[in-house]
């Protein structure tokens, strides 16, 4: 059975913001709910026996920090990756009691708001009650490979996230740079195809699935959407356009520069360097909410999607700053806003959306910029991810970045990533043969435009000159 004609299931479920600069899910009714659901689902229309499904292996968005009491009961909501940046107290403290040098040079990476360690202090400072009854620290998907295996197990990968809980060089957690949250309390690690455990006699009376069936360690959805193309080799790079851009590239050595985030990647004796945009797809849905409330939801996006073809590259000459949750790589500034500069009376809806995406888009150039000045380029791109739809948004990622795209055939993302771990787990396939899986299909050729070469600087200099008054703006500063 082919990507193509498999049964598929999807079930949206909303960011919960309870203030600015937060970011949250409900574990048990977003994360193992929908698991839940989309796994039933799934079995009733595939008509395949779960007896017959040799290998589970999950991913889900992170990295996130949930703790869960002894009996593996959530606190808390889960409280989501760089995008949330309530723990910038946390971040400074942490900085000034450990150093800046040391952290980077022992955990591969700096802190920011992407690093899981700085929430757990902020939640055993703000909730000391709740504290009292954590027993473990969870990610989203270590959550789920509790909730169907009873084992609390999580990837290196998404471990190394836990700065400064994490020691990159011993692959291992370490208490000595700070003691807020012993390793006894993290789950335990492995490598992303590791058999954490078998799905238990209630998780499978619960999704339908067979108990005993092995379920893989998982790992973060945006390095299954990497193996979903066929990332595999030094020099690949994924770009993944979903709620956040998301890149990782694969280098045979690993990369320290604070500007971005460095990890083991899936298996042993690879890396990964990371960076990631604060709001891509979200900043899409957001300008379409707020700005075509008029249209139809389910075809608003083909009437912006026009009118932003109708408007020149440069969208005569208006920026958009999308810093509109803050920023992560490669500024990692939690206190920068999104702006749209140059408006006139000459400006409609469909300049402002072509904005939205170049200013998306330029953002990812500097993230490509600082790659190289970090001294990694990549050898290929291979796109991914629900915004590959977007064709305006996809042509000025590549224009601006001078960067050739290859969109696959299959562009499922992590949910194809998942069964190629599966199926790996098991030996039911091998590592080079994702090219099989999911071959290579259109590329997306860079073009050169005058204007972009004239407003990116100009964009780069917009944030400079006004982040004083975007942190001046904030009613904490």
């Amino acid at each position: 059975m082919t990507a193509a004609s498999s049964p598929s299931a999807a079930r949206a479920h909303e960011m919960i913001v309870p203030r600015p600069g937060w970011a949250e899910h409900r574990a048990e009714e977003d994360w193992w709910g929908d698991f839940v659901f989309i796994t039933r689902k799934l079995i009733a229309e595939s008509g395949v026996d779960p007896a017959e499904i040799r290998a589970i292996a999950t991913s889900a968005i992170g990295p996130c920090m949930l703790p869960v009491d002894a009996d593996g009961a959530p606190l808390s909501n889960g409280v989501l990756y760089g995008v949330d940046t309530r723990a910038a107290r946390e971040i400074h403290d942490l900085n000034a009691e450990i150093g800046k040098d040391t952290i980077l040079a022992r955990c591969g990476n700096a802190l920011t708001s992407q690093s899981v360690g700085p929430k757990i202090l902020w939640f055993k400072r703000n909730h000391p009650e709740l504290w009292e009854k954590t027993a473990r620290i969870l990610s989203s998907t270590s959550y789920l490979t509790f909730r169907l295996t009873g084992a609390y197990a999580i990837d290196h990968y998404t471990a190394a996230n836990f700065s400064p809980l994490y020691d990159i060089t011993e692959q291992d957690w370490c208490d000595d740079l700070a003691d807020f949250c012993p390793p006894a309390m993290l789950p335990e690690l492995m490598w992303s195809t590791e058999i954490a455990g078998h799905v238990t006699r209630e998780a499978a009376a619960e999704t339908g699935l067979a108990a005993g069936t092995p379920v893989t360690c998982g790992t973060i959805d945006a390095a299954a959407e990497a193996v979903s193309v066929g990332v595999r080799h030094s020099g690949d790079m994924m770009m993944m356009y979903g709620s956040t851009i998301f890149i990782i590239l694969l280098s045979d050595q690993p990369l320290s520069d604070p500007r971005l985030w460095h990890a083991p990647w899936l298996f042993p004796g690879e890396h990964a360097a990371m960076a990631g945009l604060a709001t891509s797809g979200t900043l899409t849905h957001w300008f379409r909410d707020h700005f075509a409330r008029e249209l139809e939801r389910d075809s608003a996006f083909a009437v912006l999607t026009s009118e932003a073809l109708a408007s020149p590259p440069g969208a005569k000459g208006l920026i958009c700053l999308p810093y509109f949750s803050g920023e992560r790589t490669p500024i990692h500034d939690s206190h920068a806003k999104g702006s749209f500069f140059g408006l006139d009376l000459t400006h409609d809806r469909g300049d402002m959306y072509r904005s939205v995406l170049e200013g998306i888009a330029s953002a990812t150039r500097h993230i490509a910029e600082t790659y190289a000045e970090a001294g990694q380029r990549p050898a290929r791109v291979l796109a991914v991810g629900g915004g590959t739809k977007n064709r305006p948004w996809l042509q000025a990622t590549s224009d601006l970045t001078g960067l050739d795209q290859i969109v696959c055939a299959v562009t499922t993302g992590a949910s194809y990533g998942d069964a190629f771990l599966a199926a790996l787990a098991v030996g039911s396939a091998e590592a080079g043969d994702m090219a099989a899986w999911n071959p290579p299909g259109e590329v997306v050729e860079a073009k050169s435009h005058a204007a972009y070469d004239r407003q990116y600087p100009l964009f780069l200099k917009l944030y400079e000159q006004t982040k004083d008054i975007m942190a001046a703006l904030d009613p904490e500063a």
